[in-house]
């Protein structure tokens, strides 16, 4: 479907039955969401080709794919960048043949009812090792951007002592 709204019909019972008296409608084809059999499989597609922009050092794809006010939250305590400044932060990575390179090993998307937006989680293999990581994605006049990016480090809980001690923390 192309389209959205409704048709209203206004009804009229006679001794014949039913009669259609007026005919209200409101659909339009500007605005509306396009039907799409399976959104998932366009997420996974957008994620996945957002990772391999940076893998690739192709910083068009890379941050066309993020919404203008976009945030994107890096491992370090100090990492939180609107786009643009994560695209400053950043220059230097994509003057190379690659960026950095992340792989999904495991990814679940969920959708909102309205299908406007969508969330993820995944598991990342990365030059750090292995990293959780979780997004917001938005839908608009410009098709799915990502609105939000986290990366965390996946520190196993049998290692997390020893973690801390490395990080100066008691």
């Amino acid at each position: 479907m192309s389209h959205c709204g409704v048709n209203a019909f206004h009804l009229f019972k006679d001794t014949g039955g039913w009669k259609i008296i007026q005919i209200t409608d409101t659909r339009r084809k500007e605005g509306c969401l396009t039907e799409e059999p399976d959104r998932t499989k366009t997420l996974h597609a957008l994620i996945d080709g957002w990772h391999k922009a940076a893998a690739v050092a192709d910083e068009d794809a890379f941050f066309g794919a993020m919404a203008p006010d976009g945030v994107y939250i890096g491992t370090d305590a100090s990492e939180r960048w609107l786009r643009d400044e994560l695209k400053a932060w950043a220059k230097s990575a994509f003057d190379r043949e690659s960026a950095w390179a992340f792989t999904s090993r495991d990814r679940r998307i969920m959708v909102s009812s309205d299908a406007r937006h969508a969330w993820w989680d995944e598991l990342l293999d990365t030059w750090m090792g292995v990293c959780r990581a979780s997004g917001v994605l938005v839908y608009g006049s410009d098709g799915w951007k990502i609105k939000h990016f986290q990366l965390s480090l996946a520190v196993p809980n049998e290692k997390i002592e020893k973690f801390k001690k490395m990080v100066g923390k008691k």
